[in-house]
This record gives C-alpha cells, structure tokens and sequence, in this order.
C-alpha cells in the first residue's frame, strides 16, 4: 500500500526539522510542592555547614588541647607533686631556709640549718565505684603500682554502691603519676602532706609527733603547733645535731655499758639558755611514733622526776654563802645524825675527819655535813630559795611534756626534811632544772629560761624571761636575759669550789685536759613501788660546767639504776659511771663548738681557780663549827672591828658574819627536838 502525500513520516521528508511543541499543564499544588522542596534543600544544607563548623571547632579544640597547648589535669585527678624550687634570697639564706609551696607546715631545722622534721607532698587515692567498668581489673592494675595493696579487699570495697572509698593513703608523687597512667576511670587523688623526720631516732623526744591530720601530739611539734602552721618559715631550734649525735652516741655506750635502765644528758648555753642537745634512752624512730614503746617516748629530761642527790648540795652551798649563813672557812660536822630509827650517814669516809670546811663538804660530798649546813639556813629560807630557783614548778622549756617536780607540802616541812633536801633526798625534780640551777651557780648569778629555739628565734616563739640584770656574766660574753639570784662574786667562789670536786673530790673521773671542767657528783637511791628506799639500786648523775675559768657550757649526764661492773670495783655511785661519760663527751664536742683545749696555760688557769680544802680564817673572825675550840689560843677571838659601809672581805659581806655565833650552838638543840621522820636516808 503506497501512502499518500499527507502519510509521510517527518523523518522522511526533505527540508529542515521543526521541534515539537508540548503543552505543559502546571497546577498551583505543583508549585507550593516544589517550593518546600528547594526550602527543605536549602534547610539541609544550612545544617550541614553548621554540623561541618562544630565538628571542625571541636577537631580543632581538641587539637589544641593535646596537641598544641595540651591542658592541665583536673587538681582532683592528679595532685601538685612537683615543689617550685624558690629562689635564693640575695641577702643571704642559710642551709636549710626553704618551704615547699604544697604544704602548710613549717619545717624544723637545727641552728646550722639541718632539717630535722619536713612536711613532703603525697596524695590519697579514692574512688567512685559506682563509675567503675571492671573492679577485678581495676584492682590487679592498682596491685601493679601498690604492691601492698590488698587485692581481694580492694575488688570488695569497689563492687560496692558507695560513691566514695578510700584505696591508698600517702603514696609518692612517682605512684601517683604510674596510677594515672593506668587511665582507669572512677579512680582520683586527693592532695595531701606527710610529716617526715630525716633523722630518725635523732633528738626524737624534742620533735615530738603529728597526727594524721598534721597537727602536733607531742614534742615541739605540739607546743609551736600554731606557730608551724600559720607561719611557713621554717622553725629554727637551738639544737646542734652533730652535738646531739656525739651526746647520744656516749650515753648509749654508758647505758649499755653500766647496764642502766634508762639515761639522759643534757647541754645548754649558760649565758643564752639555748639547749645545745638533749637525750633520752631509750628512744624510737620518730618517723614511727604511734608504734612506739611507752617507755620509749618517754623523756626523762623534763618528764622524768629524780631525787637529785649530791647534785643538790651546790644548791645548799649557794644559798648558804648567798644568805651569809655559812662561809668557806666555817667547819661542819661528818659524825652521822640520828633521828628515830633513820640515819643521815656518809657512803663513803675517804675525809676520815669528824668535820669538813665547806669546800671539803662540797668536794667530798659529806651528806651530815650538808644537813648541818641546810638547818642553818631554815626552813623558811631553805623553801623561798627552791621556789626563787624555779624547784617548785615545771622547766621552762618549749615541750608540753614538761612535768612538775614533787616537793613536800610546805606544811610538812620539817627539820628532818631541811637536812634530807639539803642533801638532795626528798625531793624529785627533772634533770632540766638541775642543769638550770648549775648554770645559775656559775655564770654570774643569774637563773635563766632554757630554751629549745635558736637565740635569733627566741624572741618571738620562747617564753620571756624577767629580767633584773641584764649584764653579760664575763668580759665579752653575750648578755643573757634572767633573773638574778646569786651575786657575782658568790658565783665566782662556786666556781672555783666546782672546780675543787673535779681536781681533788669526787669528780676526779670527770676531768678533760685543757677544759677546766667544774662539778658536782650526785648519787641517790630509787624508791621502790611500796615507798622504801632500795639498797645498791641507784640514780647516778653528775652536773658540770666547761670551761670554769669562763663558763660556757652546761654538760649533765644521768644513769638509771646502773649495775657494778669489774671496772668499778663494785660501785655503782656517779663518780664511776656518770662522771667520766661526761668527760668522754666534752672532750669529743669541745672543738665542734668551738673551745679547743687549753694544755699551755693550764698551770696558771688552774692557780687562778684553786682553793684549799681548808681554807684560813681570815684576821679578825673565828671559824664556827667542831675543831675550832674557842679556849684555843689559835681561835681567840679577835678585837672587834666596825666594818665600813660596803666592806667585803674575801668574797662574803663583812656585814654578814654578825649572824653567826648563835648558828652551830642551835644544830643539836634544834634535831634534838624534832620528832619528825625521816624521809630518806644518806
């Protein structure tokens, strides 16, 4: 079939195409529906810049924050553990002059700068186990860092529902870092301090101890307890701890050696009162004071109450002369005293002579004859000078274990308890206030505050001391603050008669050539627990001064029930055991303070201290006392003189000897009346 002109395809016909036309129908639903899409397009693409912007701040963010400028750990998750090292002060700063900036406690140094307590950051490890993933993980990872740690407790202490427990107290910076690192989550740190002792056992009673909250319990630590924790700068004390370490050292081979239950010593400054060391044994670690042994901590140098024995005797001596109730060449009967049923006899009788002037007394250390002298003075008087000597109250001394020394009840004192304190029975004090009223006898007369703090420090943390008479004790001596008790040239005659018990009396074991030492023996018997005094079971302790031609230093050593040894023949008296360990240590700390030994002027230093055993009656006065019989043409008295205002002689008042004639006549009326009992023996 053949189409016709009208049925030919497009295609096939000649000529140029033609596009086609469509009509497009668009309705208004159309429109409003393509309009919400191209809004919608526009919508999502707004979020989607938004989105691109956050996640690209927080890249960067994060990018900063461990990458370029990585941020500190929160305080809770990691502790401050590395101290900023303070910068020298150009003025000048001694060894020892710092203060970490993470603790609140001061240091404690020694006067030469030695840290002897220092507060060290640590950290306490808790947790939250409620943020806990896997506590049996968490624990063997911690068992990784704590080698101590208790595995089976710490996964028990984990699995709880507590949103708080402790795992670790004071660990070290170093494992504070490694338990981080473990990045277990739930896990945090709680800054903290721990108080540490460098030295350990060194001068442990005088530290003292902190508890858990770092507030002190005993020692220094408590009496400045306020001052260490309010002012950052370090606390700077008296002590010399090359001094101390000698001191202990000699005490523990004493200890050991006698047997002793227990010992102290003690050095001070007679013209500052700075304690230079003390010791007490035994002693502890005072890194481990709550484990402690009770009579480890204790410190028989302030809290330890001794019967003084012949240490007391100087005291006697001093306020006899002092009050002019006796002089040196006055004489006093050895013959033993009978009250009752108690005796007052000597130990020994090397004198073998009924009657002893008062160097003789001292050096010789005559119990009767110091009774005798004790009752010249009175009872009154014997009181008011023990309580002017500071023997009724408690050490002035910056330790809160201070205790008060046990005296009679004034109205108990009698004249039996006037002869038995006159030679050091009947009275228990601590070896502190013996030392202080030695120190007083020898550097001019004046009763000083010891102190445990560094002069420069004192002023502000020690206790004032009244002060009557400031002036220095020697030519060119620092002036020490106190109160004066015995004059200058009282002082001076005690000196030279100290000096006699180490040359020629008791002492003699005592000596170190070249340091001219001065003092005084004391030996006396322990009461036992049902009141009684017991036989051959001592306290021996021995009071000294070095050098006497110029004072400088106190050195006291006390032993506790010491035992007889072949080297002591059997003795167990203060001349054999406590006098010669207080030559072994001035001899071994003399050049570490500075005093080097004097061997080339030695004759003439010690011409210049000497004085007889039986010194002359001067012209014009009788002695008093046994042997001096007045129808002896040797005794006459003499024509009598009016002295002049201020006259002295020798070293006592003139005016003074007018109280004498009636004193040794009243001796036996006076014990012949008491019926008083005795309360120790001699």
């Amino acid at each position: 079939m053949t189409n016709g002109p009208t049925d030919t395809p497009d295609s096939m016909r000649s000529g140029p195409s033609r596009p086609q036309r469509m009509d497009v129908r668009i309705t208004g639903d159309d429109l409003r529906s393509r309009t919400a899409r191209e809004r919608t397009q526009s919508r999502l693409l707004g979020v989607s810049v938004g989105f691109c912007a956050l996640f690209g701040a927080v890249a960067l963010k994060l990018a900063a924050a461990t990458v370029i400028m990585p941020m500190e750990p929160e305080r809770r998750q990691v502790a401050p553990q590395v101290p900023t090292i303070p910068k020298s002060d150009p003025k000048g700063m001694m060894a020892g002059d710092f203060a970490l900036p993470q603790v609140h406690r001061a240091s404690i140094t020694d006067r030469n700068g030695q840290v002897l307590a220092i507060s060290l950051p640590v950290a306490q490890v808790y947790a939250n186990p409620q943020e806990m993933i896997d506590p049996q993980d968490a624990a063997q990872k911690l068992k990784s860092v704590l080698p101590a740690l208790d595995t089976d407790e710490t996964i028990r202490r984990l699995s709880t529902k507590k949103q708080f427990v402790y795992l670790a107290r004071d660990i070290s910076p170093m494992q504070e870092v490694a338990i981080n690192n473990l990045g277990i989550p739930g896990i945090y740190f709680e800054p903290g301090e721990r108080r540490h002792y460098p030295l350990g056992r060194v001068a442990a009673h005088i530290m003292g101890a902190v508890d858990i909250d770092d507030h002190g319990v005993a020692g220094v630590e408590r009496f400045l307890d306020k001052r260490l924790d309010s002012d950052r700068t370090p606390l700077r004390l008296s002590l010399d701890v090359r001094i101390q370490a000698v001191v202990r050292d000699e005490l523990a081979a004493a200890k050991d050696m006698f047997q002793a239950i227990g010992a102290c010593a003690i050095v001070m400054d007679v013209n500052t009162g700075e304690i230079i060391a003390m010791v007490s044994l035994p002693d502890y670690d005072a890194n481990d004071f709550g484990r402690a042994d009770p009579d480890a901590r204790f410190n028989r140098a302030v809290t330890g109450m001794y019967e003084p024995g012949s240490t007391f005797k100087l005291q006697t001596a001093a306020m006899a002369l002092q009050m002019g109730v006796a002089h040196i060449w006055d004489r006093f009967s050895t013959i033993p005293i009978h009250i009752g049923r108690f005796t007052i006899s000597d130990m020994k009788t090397d004198h073998f002579a009924p009657w002893l002037s008062l160097p003789g007394v001292m050096a010789f250390s005559s119990n009767p004859a110091a009774a005798h002298i004790a009752l010249d003075v009175g009872a009154q008087r014997q009181q008011d000078w023990l309580r002017k000597m500071g023997f009724f109250s408690p050490a002035p001394i910056e330790l809160p274990e201070a205790g008060r020394p046990i005296v009679p009840q004034t109205r108990n004192w009698g004249i039996s308890t006037v002869m038995t304190v006159g030679f050091g029975h009947g009275v228990a004090e601590p070896p502190l206030a013996i030392v202080r009223g030695t120190a007083a006898t020898v550097n001019g007369g004046l009763l000083l505050h010891p102190t445990l703090l560094a002069r420069d420090d004192a002023g502000t943390d020690a206790p004032a001391a009244p002060s009557s008479d400031p002036s220095p004790t020697e030519p060119g001596a620092p002036a020490a603050a106190g109160t004066r008790v015995i004059s200058p040239e009282i002082s001076a005659l005690l000196r030279r008669i100290l000096r006699l018990d180490v040359t020629q009396g008791t002492g003699k074991s005592a000596e170190s050539p070249g340091y001219f030492v001065g003092g005084k023996t004391g030996t006396a018997e322990k009461i036992g627990p049902h009141g009684g005094y017991l036989k051959h079971v001592n306290v021996a302790a021995f009071t000294s001064i070095f050098p006497m031609n110029a004072p400088r230093y106190a050195v006291y050593v006390m032993l506790d029930s010491p035992k007889a040894t072949p080297q002591t023949h059997g003795w167990t008296t203060a001349a054999w055991n406590a006098a010669p360990t207080v030559s072994k240590i001035v001899t071994r700390i003399g050049p570490m303070l500075g005093l080097f030994p004097n061997t080339a002027n030695a004759q003439a230093i010690d011409e210049a201290l000497a004085i007889p055993m039986e010194p002359a009656v001067p012209r014009g006065y009788r002695a008093l006392g046994p042997g001096n019989d007045p129808g002896d043409p040797r005794n006459a008295p003499k024509p009598p003189k009016t002295p002049k205002k201020g006259e002295r002689h020798g070293d006592m008042p003139v005016a003074d000897l007018s109280t004498q004639p009636r004193l040794h006549a009243a001796r036996a009326e006076r014990a012949a009346r008491s019926s008083d009992p005795m309360e120790s023996r001699g």
